[in-house]
């Protein structure tokens, strides 16, 4: 058998899209729903290691550090066959949800403070002259500035996070990868995993050339000011 029919046989690929287009959609639907829940646990944990009491402080300090030092892989294996031993049982959707929020909360929360503590003190200062409360500081001076300044880094943790997707077919979530996975069973072929790897790419392609536009746009706004 060569090349092209063991690789790239368009007959298995015609067969296997139907079930791969499906996997794709729960793909990219645990992916958006983990990338907005980090986003937004992870804006939360900042401003409660920046702002909060010190015992806060120190806990959101411990659970940043502590999910960045987990492999996803091992907690999304906790989540989804330990927690069950507890009374807690999560379908293989909500444990890979749960999984990749959790370390995307940590990692988008450590992005955020960096780009708030980058916005220099006199913005605060000049906020506080003006009578606004933190709140309404935060809102309409630094935040708006800060998102500025994350937006790359945090664009590409959140392509990190739809890559990451692919680990949920560990707990048998029909995902694309599985999808992809159980028609190469069937077809004694692999590609249907050769497309599987095209469809990520045709997916997390546009949204890698967004992070260097964004960059490219980002340097040639400081370079005019």
């Amino acid at each position: 058998m060569d090349l092209l029919q063991t690789f790239f046989n368009w007959g298995v690929f015609t067969d296997a899209l139907p079930l791969m287009l499906r996997g794709l959609g729960i793909t990219v639907l645990l992916g958006v729903v983990s990338i907005v829940l980090g986003l937004v646990g992870g804006l939360f944990l900042a401003m409660v290691r920046l702002y909060a009491f010190a015992p806060l402080r120190w806990l959101s300090r411990v659970y940043i550090d502590v999910l960045r030092s987990i492999p996803l892989l091992v907690l999304l294996v906790l989540i989804y066959y330990a927690l069950p031993f507890v009374g807690i049982r999560l379908s293989s959707f909500a444990a890979a949800a749960a999984a990749l929020s959790l370390v995307s909360c940590a990692y988008s929360a450590e992005i955020f403070r960096s780009g708030i503590e980058a916005i220099p003190r006199g913005q605060f200062e000049a906020a506080a002259s003006q009578g606004m409360g933190f709140f309404n500081t935060m809102r309409d001076v630094i935040l708006p500035q800060a998102m500025r300044i994350v937006l790359p880094p945090m664009t590409s943790n959140c392509i990190n996070v739809m890559k990451d997707t692919a680990l949920a077919s560990v707990v048998a979530m029909p995902d694309l990868l599985k999808q992809a996975t159980q028609a190469q069973a069937l077809a004694a072929n692999p590609t249907p995993l050769v497309g599987a790897a095209v469809m990520y790419l045709l997916l997390l392609l546009p949204l890698v050339q967004m992070v260097s536009w964004i960059e490219r746009r980002n340097t040639a706004g400081r370079t005019g000011a």
